[in-house]
């Protein structure tokens, strides 16, 4: 099976970027904007719920940490104002590398409040989701100044290409949250594709082919199992559907990134332009 999986890939190696060139010159002006908004929509729903969910909020952080009433009521007051904030910031594209940092705090802050770190699922998804705010910082930053201006500079990497392969490695660990070890043909099918198009993104080869099957692929996944709108608002399992639906999207639209603007200068794509 792997000898015809690859025989069947590479017929279609010369076809494929064509189609990926072609999907890109369509999508060139909005595509960013739309991989922007993808990935900051958990922080936005989680800021708007804070909002609305206050008290329960409040009274979760201060149960389980002890920490009084008005520790309890600033935690959930700096998550509302930072991932309402940021999330603006980002959208309008305003002080977008305060505002990622402003992210990363927020999410470094919820996985220990929320015992993420204990839980290995949990904690990969939020790693991933880390991923994807440094693809976002990485995007905001621009190239560094050379010596020679217009001379680029041969065998060195700036850090915005580190942050680019550090963002690609950490969103790949969402897919493998989805993996599932059963002996049934369709999930071991599904297992070996998907972890082929993740090592494809890790190491940037074929990247934005790669990257797109996967936004398909987990687009569809995240439609069907996690439909919260088809569980009612009271029930316990809305909120859970919900939370990882927007989690899940937050990941796609770091895939997006990587489709509109490449996998970087740390990358085998890369290499091969200097082959």
């Amino acid at each position: 099976m792997a000898i015809q999986l690859y025989f069947c890939f590479m017929r279609t190696e010369d076809i494929s970027p064509k189609s990926t060139i072609f999907f890109l010159r369509v999508t060139k002006q909005y595509l960013p904007h739309v991989a922007r908004l993808c990935l900051i929509s958990t922080f936005l729903e989680d800021g708007i719920r804070m909002w609305f969910q206050w008290n329960e909020q409040r009274d979760y952080i201060e149960a389980t940490w002890s920490c009084g009433y008005f520790l309890a009521a600033c935690f959930v007051l700096l998550n509302l104002l930072g991932q309402l904030g940021g999330c603006v910031l980002i959208l309008s594209r305003n002080f977008v590398q305060y505002a990622c940092f402003a992210l990363f705090g927020i999410l470094s802050l919820q996985t220990i409040a929320y015992s993420i770190l204990w839980d290995l699922k949990f904690l990969m998804r939020n790693l991933a989701l880390g991923g994807g705010l440094l693809l976002l910082l990485a995007e905001s930053r621009g190239e560094g100044k050379s010596m020679f201006a217009g001379v680029p500079s041969m065998g060195e990497h700036s850090p915005k290409q580190y942050m680019q392969l550090g963002g690609r490695v950490l969103l790949v660990l969402m897919f493998m949250t989805l993996l599932h070890f059963d002996p049934s043909f369709i999930s071991i099918l599904q297992n070996l594709v998907g972890t082929a198009l993740i090592v494809l993104v890790a190491i940037g080869f074929k990247t934005k082919l790669a990257a797109l099957t996967l936004v398909l692929w987990l687009f569809a996944v995240n439609v069907y199992f996690n439909a919260f709108w088809m569980v009612p608002a009271y029930k316990p399992m809305h909120d859970f559907l919900k939370y990882d639906f927007f989690q899940t999207m937050s990941v796609i639209g770091g895939l997006l990134l990587i489709v509109a603007l490449g996998p970087g200068g740390v990358s085998m794509d890369e290499k091969k332009k200097l082959w």
